[in-house]
């Protein structure tokens, strides 16, 4: 009987194996009873975490600068959008007097997302020693180049000692009204803790794999003998290769299933699966408080369409429908039972589904799941509710396009 033959181990070319990811531990935390029927799996959790909800550009700007200006060591940048106006101007002047002063600043940004950042712009950067990668950069002669295949995540690490994660892009739509920018609504949060490394390895993971400069990770700190300051225990939730493809997912219909009282989420592009309807729509019928919030003016139009068409099903199934007036809501949070959360780039579309690399970090404390709550009920007066009635109030016309958006969903 012949041995069946052992696949080679695909590495990473160019980097040397000594200098690779090592996978994050797998090791089990044994979490509180009362918290256990919300984690998928016990593996990966990291207790004794710091994590602080940032609203918008008004809060989040202000603090990712500031991380960026105190770093010592190591600044690694990782956005969707960066644009070269006020805002990224901020942060590009932030970065350079740090590279000035001999941090390692290392920069990924995606080339669709930053579609039209000027080559001089960058250039600065470079000049001053910041490494800049220009993820999947669009050169359609590429072997193997896919347009669709994008990095939406947003992670800032600072020193391997804090980050920064969530929705919000680098570009003047997301700055505060009076900073000059669109005030779109979104969500960011500040993570301290054993996560961090957790992200530093996501983003070294992208930046090895997208051919940049091998480097090793700041040498962890040895434990404290006092107990960890952080209350939080948090995953993250990496979508990288092929297996982890539908890990999202996968949490969202987890705690969706184990729902007891109240489902709150706030999602930019919210077109779901038939699985995760089906989810939310059981929930609600076994007396779930299912609201969810969505934006009423979408800035991505074909999406606005097709919602309007799954919203209404959603609705007519027990699940309350809340439409975010004003400026886009660009948000991606989510509440379960007030005791599970998470903040994170994942929107329910294909291309988060699919196509793009996201990041997500799941939350198990009370405290932090309280301030989502709060700002959830901040959020729901002001906007309006969507229903059957409001559906069959529409122009046929209007029906038609949402309909037919509908049918393009795996494309938006």
């Amino acid at each position: 009987m012949t041995r069946p033959r052992r696949r080679k181990r695909r590495l990473l070319p160019g980097v040397p194996r000594e200098l690779r990811d090592a996978p994050s531990q797998a090791i089990a935390v044994q979490l509180p009873g009362t918290l256990q029927r919300f984690a998928r799996t016990q593996a990966r959790w990291r207790p004794g975490c710091d994590v602080t909800v940032l609203r918008d550009g008004g809060e989040t700007y202000p603090a990712m600068l500031a991380a960026i200006r105190g770093a010592l060591r190591s600044i690694c940048f990782e956005t969707y959008i960066l644009a070269a106006d006020g805002t990224g101007d901020r942060f590009k002047e932030a970065l350079a007097e740090r590279a000035r002063a001999g941090v390692a600043v290392r920069l990924i940004y995606d080339a669709v997302g930053s579609f039209g950042l000027p080559d001089a712009w960058l250039g600065e950067l470079r000049a001053l020693g910041v490494e800049v990668i220009d993820f999947n950069p669009i050169r359609m002669w590429r072997r193997r180049f896919r347009l669709s295949y994008r990095d939406h995540r947003k992670i800032l690490v600072v020193d391997d000692a804090v980050a920064f994660t969530g929705g919000l892009n680098i570009a003047n739509d997301y700055a505060s009204l009076a900073d000059g920018g669109a005030g779109w609504h979104d969500m960011h949060c500040r993570v301290r803790g054993a996560i961090v490394r957790d992200l530093a390895r996501m983003f070294r993971r992208t930046w090895l794999r997208s051919g940049g400069t091998p480097y090793t990770l700041a040498t962890a700190p040895a434990a404290p003998a006092e107990a960890p300051r952080g209350r939080s225990i948090v995953r993250l939730i990496d979508n990288t290769g092929i297996r982890q493809r539908t890990a999202m997912r996968r949490a969202y219909l987890h705690v969706i299933k184990h729902a007891e009282k109240r489902v709150l989420i706030q999602n930019a592009y919210f077109l779901p699966d038939r699985g995760v309807r089906r989810a939310l729509a059981r929930a609600a019928r076994r007396g779930v408080d299912v609201r969810i919030i969505v934006p009423g003016r979408n800035d991505v139009q074909l999406v606005a369409w097709a919602s309007l068409y799954v919203l209404r099903v959603l609705a007519r199934q027990g699940v309350k429908i809340l439409r975010w007036p004003g400026p886009m809501m660009h948000a991606k949070t989510a509440v379960v039972d007030g005791s599970w959360s998470t903040i994170g780039s994942y929107n329910f579309d294909a291309q988060s589904r699919f196509n793009n690399l996201e990041v997500t970090v799941e939350i198990l404390d009370d405290e932090v799941a309280g301030e989502l709550v709060r700002q959830f009920d901040a959020d729901e007066p002001a906007c309006a509710p969507y229903d059957e009635a409001i559906w069959l109030a529409q122009p046929w016309w209007r029906k038609a396009f949402a309909w037919l958006a509908f049918r393009l969903r795996r494309f938006l």
